[in-house]
């Protein structure tokens, strides 16, 4: 039987998401305008939205629905 490697993340989730958003960002610059710099910069949206996603249902204000 396979054993997984596991290993511990040394960047928060919100980090490495606002990182790669970033990272897609610099990319679409370099592109010219079309369809393949659209889809980074879509993808670059999903990645912000995902990283204040995770951020807000980590806030301690959060609270459970009643």
């Amino acid at each position: 039987m396979q054993r997984r490697r596991r290993f511990k993340q040394t960047v928060s989730l919100e980090e490495r998401l606002a990182q790669e958003a970033v990272r897609l960002r610099e990319l679409a610059k370099k592109l010219p305008a079309g369809f393949e710099r659209e889809a980074l910069l879509r993808k670059a949206r999903q990645a912000e939205t995902g990283s204040h996603l995770s951020e807000w249902l980590r806030s301690p204000g959060l609270q459970p629905p009643e």
